[in-house]
Parts: C-alpha cells; structure tokens; sequence
C-alpha cells in the first residue's frame, strides 16, 4: 500500500521508446548500474536533453559517481584526435577495461544536433558492449564542451565504466574547458599543421597533463616532437614533468606507451577524494548557467540598457567593466 504522505516516484517520460515511457527513476538507474545498454541509452538521452526528469535522475545517480577516469583528448583540428581515441579504446578494450566515450561534435546549424563525421573512425565500438559512444553537439559553447557533456559524464560513470574518454570538438586554444571537466587532459597535435602548432603552445599547453604527437609516420614528426619537448621546457607556466610522445593511431605505435602515461597521471589524480574532483566540474556547470543566464537577459531585455551604457563607455564616463556590473546588476 502507498503511503499517502510519500511523493510518488519520479518517472521518465521523454524515453526514446514506449517501453521507457513511465519507467520510475530509481528503476532506470538500477539497470544502468547493472551494465543494460538501452537504460544508459534512455539515460544519456534525457541527461543531453535536460528533460523533466533529469533532476532526479542526476539526484539518483550521486551515490555512485566517482569511480571512472575521465580522460580528456583536444588539440587542433587534423591532429586525428579521433583515430587515437579509436586505437586507446582498443588498447583499453585488450587489457578488460570498460569504456565509455563521449565525441563531441561541431553543432548543425539547421538542426542544432551533432555533425558525425568524425565518428566513423571509432571502429573499436562496434558490436562491443564493453564500449559505449555517444557524439553531442558543442552547442556553439567556444571552450570546446557544452554542459550536457558534464552531465552525460555522470551517466557513464554511474554505469561503471572504467575509463570516460571525453574528445573536444578541435577548435584550437580556445577548447580550455577541458581543464575543468577531465581528470586526464591529453593535448594532441601533428606535424604538418603550421600555425596550430604555435597556438597551442600559447592556449592548450599550459593545461596539459600529457602532450602527444600524433600521426608519428608523418615526415615533420620528429621536428613537431622537440618543438613541443622545447616549449615544455622554456615556459615557466608549464610543468616540466608533462610527459611529451609520439604516437601513430592508424597502426597503434606509441598508443601502450600512451595508455601507460594516462594511467600514470590517473594514478595521482585519483588519490584525491572524488569530490574533490567532481566539484571542478560543479564549478564548471555553474560558470556556464550563469554565463547563460546573463546571455539570456541581455537577449531578452537588456537591449536598450546595453545600448545606453555603450554610449557611456564611448563617452568615457564608464569603463567596459562597470558596465557590466551595472548591466548584471539590473533587475
């Protein structure tokens, strides 16, 4: 008999199917913990969207984040950040370890989805339950994530993956975010790639935990390798000890040696508690809502407010920054 006093369950009802429509929460979570494809399907879907019953689908989930290793792949676009991502969840795959990965793509701009092409190199998931992909759009977010990827990193990690390797959408330096979500940040490059090169020694650099040279076959690769082991060692806001490889993804060379080195750098990061580490990205999500919320205000109101105290700042009555100020400050 239900107790009259009690809430009832909180229930799905945007599931991709008929058979989740009305699935109680706690329900959903227990298969997910149990490994079941469809509810970390159903599950990351209605995290993504942000549904009706995602609140309490996160609430449900809390008690068992914490475990998996995320590991955060970026760097500029042509580096085949994809490829190697392939070729690390195969090594992973070889040595037992569950995998979860979510690709993140540039946004459509007709549908606002994610833009797939990069992820028919992720061969390595195919018809393997120990693996489970998911692409999401940016968003048009400009660090590189959106904050469904924080919340589906939730999911995966609920489901006990082992390993969460989270791939950035390849804008270059400005894809920094990764710093706050990951616990392992690998920045791949590739020889061949001019300019990008010497952008991410002045943006990506200083957030790399391990710095890799891909497409290693390539001629330039071994200039790309102590260019990178050069900057490493002369800047003063890089640590020293980043460990700098060289790997090729198409045919696997290099990538135990990168296993090796996440895992090294994992090994550290994870002798802190998991709060410790999950609260950067709680950190995260909340620097976004409220980035978006100032966003939507000026969209939806500010627009004569903004006007004013532009002309204010042209006429130096008022820096750019008080105006901001003001403009938050308004009602």
């Amino acid at each position: 008999m239900t107790d009259p006093a009690q809430p009832p369950p909180a229930r799905l009802v945007h599931g991709p199917g008929p058979h989740e429509s009305g699935t109680p929460v706690s329900d959903l979570v227990d298969r997910l913990r149990g490994g079941e494809r469809r509810a970390i399907a159903t599950a990351v879907t209605e995290l993504e969207r942000m549904s009706a019953a995602a609140p309490a689908l996160l609430a449900a989930m809390q008690p068992h984040l914490g475990h998996a290793r995320v590991v955060g792949f970026t760097g500029p676009p042509g580096a085949g950040k994809s490829t190697l991502v392939n070729a690390v969840i195969a090594h992973a795959r070889g040595v037992g370890r569950r995998v979860g990965v979510i690709a993140v793509d540039p946004s459509s701009p007709v549908s606002g989805g994610a833009i797939l092409g990069d992820r028919i190199r992720m061969t390595a998931a195919l018809d393997d339950d120990g693996v489970f992909v998911r692409s999401l759009a940016s968003r048009g977010y400009l660090g590189g994530l959106s904050p469904a990827a924080v919340r589906v990193i939730d999911a995966l990690d609920a489901a006990a993956f082992d390993l969460i390797l989270l791939e950035t959408v390849g804008t270059g330096q400005s894809e920094i975010d990764i710093a706050e979500v990951a616990d392992v940040r690998v920045v791949v490059s590739a020889p061949g790639l001019g300019d990008d090169i010497q952008a991410m020694k002045s943006g990506l650099l200083e957030i790399a935990d391990i710095l890799v040279v891909n497409k290693g076959d390539r001629p330039g690769a071994e200039q790309a390798l102590h260019q990178l082991i050069s900057a490493v060692s002369i800047r003063a806001t890089v640590r020293h000890d980043i460990p700098v490889l060289k790997t090729t993804a198409t045919s696997g060379d290099g990538v135990e040696r990168l296993y090796a080195a996440i895992g090294a750098v994992g090994d550290r990061v994870m002798a802190d508690p998991p709060m410790i580490r999950r609260r950067r990205r709680a950190r995260y999500l909340i620097a976004r809502a409220a980035a978006d919320l100032v966003a939507k205000r000026i969209k939806d109101g500010q627009g004569k407010r903004l006007e004013a105290l532009s002309d204010q700042v042209l006429a130096g009555a008022i820096t750019p920054g008080d105006a901001a100020k003001m403009l938050i400050a308004e009602p």
